[in-house]
């Protein structure tokens, strides 16, 4: 019974998080300013990240763990980058 419950919430999970990075898709799309831009952006790679941890508990392999702490580093680094060449119009000085 708890091994079907777990999968279905596993299931239910994805779908939401997988809704989660089609509207960050669409607000990077249509943001009217790039910090709206720069927000999605940062939305969606943390719910891809998140979507991937699902995906390694539902089938059991390290692989996408992996994949996610990839995900989480390249994406804080993408944040930092585009935040200071938001304020400053340069990223490297």
């Amino acid at each position: 019974m708890s091994v079907t419950i777990l999968t279905i919430s596993v299931l239910i999970t994805q779908g939401m998080l997988s809704v989660a990075v089609l509207l960050a898709g669409i607000r990077m799309l249509r943001g009217p300013r790039a910090q709206d831009r720069v927000l999605a952006l940062d939305t969606a790679y943390v719910c891809a990240m998140l979507l991937l941890i699902t995906l390694g508990i539902r089938t059991g392999t390290v692989f996408f763990y992996e994949a996610a702490l990839v995900i989480g580093v390249l994406g804080f680094i993408a944040t930092v980058a585009l935040a200071k060449f938001l304020m400053r119009g340069e990223v490297i000085e």
